[in-house]
């Protein structure tokens, strides 16, 4: 699952750029469709992925499938209704459509190898599907982590009763050491590996139940 050889970086770039685009794009759509003016207001309501893109996070996903975009700027004080629940909702959003575009992508590349079979490209472009359904399932499950700043966490304040919030805001101080400690260790593979290979095998499942009336 994580190759450092050239072809499999290489098709790293597309599958990053599709799913940071669509993952920030995502925060800012709910964002705006709660009234949050901001995201809109600082061009982050674009599936370009260079507005999106962060050097640190953008470098961890090329080599380990599970990084992180530029954060969407966001102002719960405009969400219409229960404010952590919007907030929540927005935090859900990014993964989300991770998972979803990897479902999308996975339903792709499972139709695509009934017509590349011995195809000259095939190789190349089957890579490509590989790398951006597992690359959509790594910032999916990584991203709800409830580590700040990932979604998680925001997802975490969520659930938790508010009485909660003081031992939260306590725990975001210390955030990025503790993600630092998960990213530089083997302990993120251990618990995440398992996780995205999983969801594979469901989406699989699924997508086989779906294909085969009409392929076999």
């Amino acid at each position: 699952m994580f190759g450092f050889d050239i072809p499999t970086l290489i098709a790293n770039v597309p599958a990053l750029l599709i799913g940071f685009a669509f993952h920030e794009y995502a925060h800012g759509w709910v964002a705006d469709r709660l009234g949050d003016p901001t995201p809109r207001s600082q061009g982050r309501l674009t599936l370009n992925p260079i507005a999106h893109l962060d050097f640190f996070g953008t470098l961890m996903a090329l080599l380990f499938r599970f990084g992180w975009a530029k954060p969407v700027m966001t102002n719960p004080q405009y969400y219409r209704g229960d404010k952590r629940r919007g907030h929540m909702l927005v935090a859900l959003a990014g993964p989300g459509m991770n998972l979803i575009m990897a479902f999308i992508v996975m339903f792709l590349w499972f139709l695509t190898l009934q017509w590349l079979q011995g195809s000259e490209w095939s190789s190349i472009i089957l890579l490509i599907f590989q790398s951006t359904v597992f690359m959509n399932l790594g910032l999916g499950v990584f991203n709800l982590l409830p580590i700040p700043p990932l979604d998680g966490f925001a997802v975490l304040g969520g659930i938790l009763p508010a009485r909660f919030t003081p031992q939260l805001h306590v725990l975001e101080q210390y955030g990025m050491i503790i993600l630092m400690v998960f990213l530089f260790t083997n302990i993120l593979s251990k618990i995440l590996s398992p996780v995205v290979i999983g969801i594979f095998i469901v989406y699989q499942k699924i997508i086989s139940l779906i294909l085969t009336p009409f392929l076999g």
